[in-house]
């Protein structure tokens, strides 16, 4: 089969196939914004001078400050989890009739590695399209965003540029990870001219080992602050190697919780069958114990954003404790600095960053559950023909999406919580000697004058715990709950197109 040719039958299809190759390159063009923002980021050149010189161009401390540098663009690649997550479910969107598609093509003559070639084509020229317009659309925003203030400060970095072999890895690499992880699902399928199977039949339950990858993505975090404490003074090492830790044993805990996903769906299963006596509870509980994994690959995008959220209200939390330390010793020093609102203004924009993460992954809700009530509507059809009212099975999507929706959300808030607990557990300040004046501001700048009016305050150390933000965690997890809930009553409305006997002829 000429490449002219297999790119014409991966472009071709229904609307359904249309709308999964446009959010496909909706979602890559998405997640190449966020990782060249971040490489952006990166590539902010340190002035000569002092290691902790700060670049005077820009008005953001986030980005003036090198210290802060690689905290901003780890946000940011946080930010590309629940878009890819969404990329995932995009992919799946219209299943069967792409699986009777490929088993036409089959049927025409084409050989099962022809059509395995087209269905990973696919979703790279959709990744491809994306990327490309991401990458237009990035470099647009950076001619228009670049408005330097009056003392010539940009509120942006857009006087800087990723390096041209990073601008083609992000371009190039990301439509390749979703051929690879489309190449990668369809190893257990095979395509017949008489239709799609899927040799995935798994005789027994997960098993809850993703708590050892959660266990050693907290342990990543807990070793932080003893690796910078041993390595003092060593930059070269610290500054690949705090990123690297950060980056590895964050994305451990997300595998973690994710794939435990799988097992808390199967278990809620396993309970739902032993002690529910309505059929609707019935029927949620085979569908959890027949695919544990669905709660995964649904929930995928969600859980990230929630275990980000948490984390970050975790520092909320030091920072808070850290802001009342100073205040309290200032005050006992006699001095009134006031208050520094940096941290705390910079934590408002991480939760902003965390809300638009809940949206993103709220569509990635939306697809998935859409996408699984279309995939087995025949199945709903028959039921309904048979006389099951369609309230009970309404019921049966809710009890199926929020029986594991809930315990997965909490342990997705425990172990955010425990990352950021990772790194701070408690404030800790020394004795230390504050000198006051006791004068005008003229009198205290004048040096002939100020050692008069000066005197030496002594402050005792001080160890303050850091309180666990309940009231946020709260709202974080009510929100999660909350996309889940505006997801399963917009699943709902498919629900009634899919059940029509009609569905019996057609699908």
């Amino acid at each position: 089969m000429r490449p002219a040719t297999l790119v014409r039958l991966a472009l071709a299809g229904n609307r359904t196939d249309t709308a999964r190759v446009v959010l496909t390159a909706l979602s890559a063009l998405l997640a190449t914004l966020a990782g060249l923002a971040a490489l952006t980021v990166l590539a902010i050149q340190k002035p000569p001078g002092d290691a902790r010189a700060q670049s005077e161009q820009y008005r953001n401390a986030l980005l003036s400050e090198p210290g802060l540098r690689g905290g901003t663009a780890f946000a940011l690649l946080m930010l590309a989890v629940p878009v890819l997550a969404l990329a995932g479910q995009c992919a799946r969107l219209g299943a069967p009739a792409r699986d009777r598609r490929l088993a036409a093509l089959r049927l025409a003559g084409a050989t099962p590695g022809q059509v395995t070639r087209l269905a990973v084509l696919e979703t790279g020229l959709a990744s491809l399209l994306g990327t490309l317009a991401g990458l237009g659309v990035y470099l647009a925003g950076r001619e228009l965003l670049h408005r330097p203030d009056e003392q010539g400060r940009l509120a942006l970095p857009t006087d800087v540029l990723p390096s041209v072999g990073a601008l083609v890895a992000v371009v190039l690499g990301l439509p390749v990870i979703a051929a690879l992880a489309t190449a990668l699902m369809l190893r257990t399928v095979t395509t017949s001219p008489l239709g799609v199977s899927r040799k995935a039949a798994r005789e027994r339950g997960p098993r809850p080992w993703a708590g050892l990858l959660i266990g050693l993505g907290v342990a990543t975090f807990v070793a932080v602050r003893p690796v910078v404490y041993q390595l003092d003074g060593n930059d070269a090492v610290l500054g690949w190697l705090v990123p690297l830790l950060f980056l590895a044993g964050g994305l451990t805990a997300m595998i973690g919780v994710v794939v435990g996903t799988g097992w808390i769906s199967h278990t809620c299963g396993r309970l739902l069958h032993r002690h529910a006596r309505g059929a609707s509870a019935l029927l949620a509980a085979g569908r959890l114990m027949a695919d544990p994994w669905a709660g995964s690959r649904t929930f995928a995008a969600l859980l990230a954003a929630v275990i980000f959220g948490a984390g970050a209200a975790a520092q909320r939390a030091y920072f808070v404790a850290q802001d009342e330390v100073e205040r309290e010793q200032n005050r006992l020093a006699g001095v009134d600095a006031g208050t520094n609102p940096f941290y705390l203004s910079t934590m408002d924009l991480v939760d902003a960053a965390v809300a638009v993460a809940v949206l993103i992954a709220a569509g990635g809700l939306i697809v998935a559950l859409v996408e699984g009530i279309v995939a087995r509507r025949r199945a709903y059809a028959a039921l309904v023909a048979t006389g099951v009212p369609r309230s009970t099975l309404s019921a049966s999507v809710a009890w199926q999406a929020l029986t594991p929706a809930v315990p997965a959300i909490l342990l997705a808030l425990t172990v955010g919580l425990l990352l950021g607990r990772g790194l701070f557990q408690s404030i800790t300040t020394s004795g230390s000697s504050i000198e006051v004046c006791d004068a005008t501001a003229a009198l205290c700048d004048d040096p002939a004058t100020r050692s008069q009016y000066t005197r030496i305050v002594q402050t005792a150390g001080v160890e303050k715990a850091i309180a666990v933000p309940l009231e946020q965690l709260a709202w974080l997890g009510a929100g999660a709950l909350a996309a889940v809930l505006v997801t399963v009553g917009v699943g709902l409305l498919f629900l009634r197109v899919s059940t029509a006997v009609d569905e019996l002829r057609t699908a």
